[in-house]
């Protein structure tokens, strides 16, 4: 396979120089074309139907989300990887089915990974499948994963490794294999979003996955705890204590 037909989309002539220089030392990369806004960058991915587009999000009049939605509507669309300063949109972009989603400043081996995710779903797009915010699982129901920043790039956390999630402000916290990762989410619509069948919400501020509950514990005056596998408990909020007490046939 030849290099990806690359063109590069940023406001900012810096930018565009040092993903240009960026570029020159990827042997996957064939960039054929820059533009500094996004009427432009339609006008080039129309005449040019270049592989791929490394797209900034904060432009002028034409923003990179509006530019992947019109993009999205090309008969022969190329692939996309957001790059961008603000992490905030990283929902709203996978929803457009994007490559990738990196976070300025970019380095040489962030941008090889992402390019060598672009050049497998070209030469595999049957088995490719969309990556999004929160991707749903085989019955289009619930999430059964979660992106998150991370330093300077996102993360892919699978629904089920994590362990438990707990409300941090306007945030939420997920814990899963010894760390954890701020999610910029209500715990309602997370809550929404996670299989109620393996997730249970304890308290208004906490969900834990089901089967890491090893037990309930009475601690009198009508407060309870959840014992978990981990040898720490949680106290199970008043209006929740009905739905853990199913788990245990109650």
């Amino acid at each position: 396979m030849t290099g990806l037909r690359t063109i590069i989309v940023d406001d900012e002539p810096l930018a565009v120089e040092r993903l240009q220089i960026l570029c020159a030392s990827e042997p996957d990369v064939d960039l054929v074309g820059t533009a500094g806004d996004g009427a432009a960058a339609l006008r080039l991915a129309q005449t040019l139907t270049p592989d791929l587009m490394l797209l900034d999000i904060g432009m002028p009049k034409m923003d990179g989300i509006s530019v992947a939605r019109a993009i999205a509507l090309m008969e022969r669309k190329p692939a996309i990887i957001f790059v961008t300063a603000y992490d905030n949109f990283a929902v709203e972009a996978f929803d457009l089915d994007v490559v990738d989603y990196m976070l300025k400043p970019v380095s040489a081996d962030r941008l090889g990974r992402a390019i060598a995710r672009a050049k497998q779903q070209k030469e595999s797009p049957a088995d490719d499948e969309p990556i999004d915010g929160a991707q749903d699982d085989a019955t289009g129901d619930f999430a059964s994963e979660f992106w998150v920043s991370h330093r300077s790039e996102l993360i892919r956390i699978a629904a089920l490794d994590i362990e438990r999630i707990e409300a941090e402000r306007d945030y939420m916290r997920l814990h899963t294999g010894g760390r954890s990762y701020l999610l910029h989410q209500t715990i309602s619509t997370l809550e929404q979003r996670l299989d109620p069948t393996r997730f249970q919400r304890i308290h208004r501020s906490h969900i834990v996955r089901r089967d890491l509950i090893t037990g309930l514990r009475h601690e009198g005056g009508g407060v309870w705890h959840a014992l978990l596998a981990n040898g720490d408990s949680m106290r199970i909020g008043r209006k929740y204590l009905a739905d853990v007490k199913k788990l245990a046939g109650k």
